[in-house]
């Protein structure tokens, strides 16, 4: 069983990845009709939504677009950003979605925000604190525990991001039909391209579950 946890906990998020980087390549090699650019379609969908003030800057890297609340930037990757494909159009308006999200105070978006602090160090924490548990477990079995509730903290936290990440697909591909930034035809790639960046979440958290799990058992052996 344990084995079967390690394949799985691997391979799903690996899987998910690979899916992601193929559809946006294959996407990215086909052109929007209109010739608009991912940047100008950024701006037109924040300006639409009266957000002015938020900045669309590039970023270095390959699919490392994101949206930054703390200095309200969005900010799109090299293979986006003056891109007008319609994988990049896709990405760039999920990340205003984000935005969107913020500035309406879309419950989910600030749930997370305000557990950020609290699962980035579960996340740099519970292994070490797990690992403590274990080794001296006759001694001080709450360090195992502890480990374990600091790793359910994090799995928390993935939980949290899904509707968010759902949401601000939903809102991109409504926008830019609605809009007219992307031809009918061209919304189902669009929706393609965004349900593979969304499956690596939902592998990512599986793959979380399932090692929950595995710690659980692991202690429950003891």
């Amino acid at each position: 069983m344990d084995i079967l946890f390690l394949i799985l906990i691997i391979v799903l998020p690996i899987a998910a990845s690979i899916n992601v980087k193929l559809t946006f390549k294959k996407y990215s090699d086909v052109q929007s009709s209109r010739g608009i650019t991912a940047e100008q379609v950024a701006r037109r969908i924040l300006d639409s939504n009266g957000l002015y003030n938020v900045n669309i800057e590039p970023v270095s890297g390959k699919l490392t677009d994101h949206y930054d609340p703390r200095t309200n930037t969005v900010r799109l990757s090299d293979s986006v950003y003056g891109n007008s494909s319609i994988a990049a159009i896709g990405v760039a308006a999920h990340e205003c979605g984000h935005v969107c999200q913020h500035s309406e105070s879309y419950l989910p978006i600030v749930i997370r925000s305000k557990i950020v602090p609290v699962a980035n160090i579960c996340s740099m924490l519970w292994y070490w604190v797990f690992l403590a548990g274990v080794f001296f477990f006759n001694s001080f079995p709450q360090l195992a525990y502890a480990g374990i509730i600091m790793f359910g903290a994090v799995v928390v936290f993935q939980i949290v991001t899904l509707p968010t990440e759902f949401n601000a697909s939903g809102r991109a591909l409504k926008i830019l039909e609605n809009d007219g930034l992307l031809e009918s035809s061209e919304i189902p790639a669009a929706k393609k391209v965004l349900n593979a960046a969304a499956m690596t979440y939902v592998a990512s958290l599986v793959a979380s579950l399932l090692q929950l799990l595995r710690l659980v058992l692991s202690v429950k052996r003891r």
